[in-house]
């Protein structure tokens, strides 16, 4: 009888263990299946969807996102001061905004220390797009013409600095201020005889206009000694500092998808065409290989990857800046960017 109890005992222990340790692993599951389930974060967008937004798109569409457990919902802000606003609220966790609109931004007494974490246009696209029929084909034409700028518009803040630094009085040159909604039917209706803008924007839309491509003349900054960066990735400080890893995951997925946009520009763009309303593919197709071309893959791109900075140039955009912008603290490189969400160079190179 004492044996059948000891036996009784020891059959009820082996099964309590053996609960235990299914109990165990159904938690170790459970948890397993929790840590695969993507994050949930917000990006948002300066302007509306257009093809320069394609690696985003990209990363979305073939999974790259999702490969790094995330889950990326997009909304659209009114300009980078928007963007801005939002990520710094925390509504937004990432924005994809002009760096040189954060620079301003951080010069603020109240502002958030949010930095880019990855630089996407390494020229900016500021240009001042004009006709050849009204005597433009030069920076130094532009003396004694019409310029029609937007108010809002951030090309038109560095043209100060750009003109001294090629020799022309700002007060020279005629300025036209307008709405950004009649830019290029103003200048294809020949009211100004040039208008300030982002090159694959108003000079690929004027084209779509009916204004011959033989007769426009399009004046990059980055040309004429503008060190600007153009679009960059910021993000919420305090997301950064308590997933950091998801950071460097929205980095990555963002890098593999630029690659796959330069790699392959045209299936890139129907991406991007199916979530818009009534796009024209050929229009999207050209904007696209126009900013890889002038914005994306540079000189300095090719040699040093994709998303970085040169902490110098960085400092002397500032300075541009500051010609025309009294900072009330003039923030450094290190202000508004961190590259410590990069990979390693090598992740970064265009094959």
């Amino acid at each position: 009888m004492r044996q059948f109890r000891m036996n009784a005992f020891r059959c009820a222990l082996t099964l309590l263990a053996g609960l235990a340790v299914l109990a165990f692993v159904r938690v170790e599951k459970v948890r397993a299946e929790e840590t695969r389930q993507p994050l949930a974060i917000e990006l948002s967008f300066d302007r509306p969807l257009e093809a320069s937004m394609a690696p985003f798109v990209v990363a979305e569409r073939r999974g790259l996102f999702a490969a790094e457990r995330l889950s990326v919902a997009n909304n659209f802000a009114d300009g980078s001061v928007d963007a801005i606003a939002r990520v710094a609220s925390g509504a937004s966790e990432f924005a994809l905004v002009d760096l040189n609109e954060l620079i301003r931004y951080r010069d603020r007494a109240d502002a958030q220390p949010i930095k880019a974490v990855f630089v996407l246009f390494n020229k900016a696209p500021y240009a001042i797009v004009a006709r050849k029929s009204r005597g433009i084909r030069a920076l130094s034409d532009v003396v004694g013409k019409t310029l029609g700028v937007a108010e809002s518009d951030l090309s038109f803040r560095l043209w100060p600095a750009l003109a001294r630094q090629n020799g022309i009085r700002p007060e020279s040159v005629k300025v036209y201020r307008m709405s950004a909604a009649v830019r290029e039917p103003i200048l294809s209706a020949g009211q100004v005889d040039a208008v300030a803008g982002f090159s694959y924007l108003s000079a690929v839309n004027l084209r779509d206009r009916g204004v011959p491509a033989n007769d426009l003349t399009v004046l990059r900054y980055a040309d004429y000694g503008c060190e600007a960066y153009g679009f960059a990735i910021v993000v919420n400080p305090t997301f950064a500092s308590a997933k950091p890893d998801a950071v460097k995951g929205f980095v990555r997925a963002v890098i593999a998808g630029t690659h796959l946009a330069i790699k392959d520009p045209q299936r890139a763009v129907d991406d991007v065409v199916s979530l818009m309303d009534g796009a024209s593919r050929e229009l999207e197709l050209e904007r696209l290989r126009t900013v890889i071309t002038d914005n994306i893959l540079t000189g300095e791109v090719k040699r040093h990857g994709l998303g970085g900075i040169d902490p110098a140039r960085l400092e002397r955009s500032i300075g541009q800046i500051a010609e025309d912008y009294k900072f009330r603290k003039r923030p450094t490189a290190d202000d508004v960017f961190d590259g410590g969400f990069l990979p390693p160079v090598g992740g970064r190179l265009i094959n």
